[in-house]
């Protein structure tokens, strides 16, 4: 819940609001606290969970599950409905926890341009899908993007082999 109240915070100095919010998800606990959060401002269905998953079904009925058990704990007074919820399931493959091609292009491409690092089993899969998304016209021009990055670098040692050279 933290996460919207400091993102509402950041986009008051400038004076706009983010269009979407990128994030990676697997469990649902992330992307159901920012969902719930976000509908206060009508943006639940912005914020976009990129599945790494591969079991999107499941993965969108615990985001449901948490974020109405959220809602009833907090006493937010509404619920989170199907709509509120956006999930891609297009960038989860070959597997969980193996990236693909388009996965490691991700990685080095954050890595180069932001100095961001990105780990193989959870975020490069939902960067992945944020470029290929911007690629796509998924986001209207002039969109204003927030991408999470939700951490997973310790993720990156059980790969250093397929990285050691960049």
């Amino acid at each position: 819940m933290g996460f919207a109240e400091e993102v509402r915070e950041q986009e008051a100095e400038p004076g706009f609001k983010f269009d979407y919010i990128v994030v990676c998800v697997v469990t649902g606990s992330t992307q159901g606290g920012m969902i719930v959060d976000f509908k206060k401002d009508g943006r639940a269905d912005r914020v976009i969970g990129l599945d790494a998953s591969g079991t999107v079904e499941q993965t969108r009925a615990q985001v449901k599950e948490i974020a109405n058990k959220t809602c009833d704990l907090i006493e937010c007074g509404y619920t989170i409905e199907d709509e509120d919820i956006h999930i891609n399931p297009d960038y989860a493959y070959p597997a969980y926890g193996v990236p693909s091609a388009e996965t490691n292009d991700a990685i080095r491409l954050a890595a180069r341009t932001e100095a961001m690092i990105t780990d193989p089993v959870y975020e490069s899969k939902s960067m992945q899908g944020m470029i290929d998304l911007v690629k796509k016209g998924f986001f209207t021009e002039g969109s204003k993007v927030l991408y999470a990055h939700l951490g997973g670098q310790p993720a990156l040692n059980g790969y250093s082999y397929t990285y050691r050279n960049g």
